[in-house]
């Protein structure tokens, strides 16, 4: 699971909160962690590759939105990689891990594994919500038609550069003088958990309003296609909100936890004597998000791969083909059966007129496929309600 109180228990001095929660049933947590883990591993794997009897995607050609989706569950597995691999190094080397509490110690391969495998979980995990914002950010752009493949490379800038500088930056200070002499102290430990956690209220916080005014977009979008609203568009534009919404829900449902650890412990940190009676009921609060961080926090690959896609089912093809871009078949066979030869005198800027209107639908359709991608039903209903398709 992805929490700063990971990095912080790599200091020999670290807070009384911290150890509370680590030293708590740790062989369980571990076990939890590394189930949680490889079953989303597995899953997201599993959705990812393609399958069956499968259509493929009707998009014109390569968007950002679907790299950026791509980019998010390369994250989450990652992220779900080094969560099993410090777990299992957790359960299966106790005397190993026991070092990292050994003050002005010898060994350093204790520290330096518990410090690079959470800064490993923390930074992967990073990237991932700011791709996650980078999407929101793209989905908007694109029915603004201001994206495109070359923004894609901005993407990359500011999510790594982002993702490393504040994981950096946080580490440096908490951290400071050196591993073997952390300072003790919440001005030394804040800085590490706002860096943590502002990418993931960035998320929460503007993501939502991102979201609706694409919304709000495509419908604008719909409506100026054709001149009408028809069902098929109102459904589409329902079916790409509910989209978003699972995005969103189950962001929170594997996040929310963590918040409201996070604020449990930092309560108890604030208190002179954690181990009181009046605390007991926090105590218990904060151990008990403790083992639904490790449940949910490696889920988020898997949940989110269906809130993108759906389930895209049991049937694994491995084998490699070629496939064409179903929009560019359409497109030629389309102008293939409906071509007749003008008449000489045809006006041209009623031809030029015409092509300009098809030029534009065919742009708006193309924003929102890129929306809509992973969802076959409204590609085919988009696709037939769409001017290529009826012989403009």
């Amino acid at each position: 699971m992805a929490s700063p109180r990971l990095e912080t228990y790599c200091c020999p001095n670290r807070d009384a909160a911290t150890q509370l929660v680590m030293d708590f049933q740790p062989e369980v947590f571990c076990g939890v962690c590394i189930g949680s883990a490889s079953i989303s591993l597995l899953l997201t794997i599993l959705q990812l590759l393609p399958k069956k009897g499968q259509s493929p995607r009707k998009l014109p050609k390569a968007s950002s939105s679907s790299t950026i989706l791509l980019f998010i569950s390369i994250c989450d597995i990652l992220g779900g990689l080094g969560m099993i691999f410090r777990s299992s190094v957790w359960l299966g080397f106790p005397g190993f891990i026991a070092n990292i509490s050994v003050v002005n110690g010898t060994d350093v391969w204790p520290s330096t594994f518990c410090v690079g495998s959470a800064m490993w979980i923390q930074l992967l995990y990073s990237a991932g919500f700011w791709w996650l914002f980078c999407y929101a950010v793209d989905s908007y752009l694109v029915v603004r038609r201001s994206a495109g493949l070359s923004t894609i490379v901005l993407y990359h800038m500011m999510t790594w550069g982002l993702a490393v500088m504040l994981c950096v930056e946080g580490i440096a200070l908490l951290y400071y003088p050196s591993l073997s002499s952390c300072e003790n102290g919440l001005e030394h430990a804040i800085p590490h958990y706002i860096t943590t956690y502002a990418p993931l209220l960035l998320v929460l916080v503007a993501n939502p309003i991102l979201f609706r005014r694409t919304v709000s977009a495509v419908a604008s979008l719909l409506k100026g296609r054709q001149g009408i609203y028809t069902e098929n568009e109102r459904r589409l534009g329902t079916e790409i909100q509910m989209r978003f919404f699972k995005i969103m829900l189950v962001f929170v449902i594997c996040w929310s936890s963590n918040i409201i650890n996070e604020t449990l412990l930092f309560y108890l940190e604030m208190q002179p004597d954690i181990n009181e009676m009046p605390l007991k009921n926090i105590r218990s609060a904060a151990l008990i998000t403790w083992i639904i961080m490790g449940v949910l926090n490696p889920m988020q690959g898997f949940l989110f791969t269906l809130a993108f896609y759906g389930w895209t089912g049991w049937r694994v093809d491995l084998k490699w083909r070629k496939r064409e871009i179903p929009w560019e078949s359409m497109s030629s066979s389309t102008v293939g059966e409906n071509a007749y030869p003008s008449p000489v005198n045809y006006q041209s800027n009623i031809h030029d007129s015409k092509k300009i209107s098809t030029t534009d639908s065919q742009q708006t359709d193309e924003a929102i496929c890129m929306l809509s991608e992973g969802n076959t039903s409204s590609d085919e209903r988009l696709t037939r309600s769409s001017p290529i398709y009826q012989g403009w």
